[in-house]
């Protein structure tokens, strides 16, 4: 296959075509992350509702409390992919010169999204929350725009960090 497209490549000259990140330049946003954290508390709410309320533990119970648990696993999980990728494709040596605590927050959220999928604790999935936001405020810092604070107009209703337009 090689050899195929190098003989055409030889006989019609194509364009190369380079990319030095996972996704075209720009476009980066942690909002992504943020929804996925806030989503993660919402679950645990849901399942500790669901827990509470139900008195009956039948097969309806658990199909409910397993689907809950498997988007909170995944949404932590979500969490963990966003950030690595804008901590590792976008985040810049000169950028730890000037947030010094990126190096352990991002650690920190890799550590709290793994504790958000053995758990169920809101107190660990807000931390969740609260520490992607502050990796969201270095952001849109780094990329020179003022940011927000304001409740997610959806449940759990928390605080988001949102750029200003």
């Amino acid at each position: 296959m090689y050899q195929i497209i190098n003989f055409l490549d030889k006989m019609f000259h194509f364009t190369a075509a380079k990319a030095h990140c996972d996704i075209p330049c720009g476009i980066y946003d942690p909002i992504t992350a943020q929804i996925a954290a806030l989503t993660v508390v919402r679950m645990v709410d849901l399942i500790d509702e669901h827990h509470s309320h139900s008195t009956i533990q039948d097969k309806e119970f658990y199909n409910r409390l397993v689907r809950l648990i498997t988007v909170k696993e995944e949404h932590s999980e979500k969490v963990k992919h966003e950030i690595r990728i804008i901590f590792g494709d976008f985040i810049k040596s000169e950028h730890f010169e000037k947030y010094p605590e990126l190096p352990l927050l991002f650690h920190k959220i890799m550590q709290l999204g793994s504790a958000d999928k053995q758990k169920s604790e809101k107190s660990t999935a807000v931390e969740l929350l609260d520490r992607v936001n502050r990796f969201a405020e270095i952001f849109w810092e780094i990329k020179g725009i003022k940011t927000k604070k304001a409740k997610a107009p959806y449940a759990p209703n928390l605080e988001f960090v949102y750029p200003e337009h």
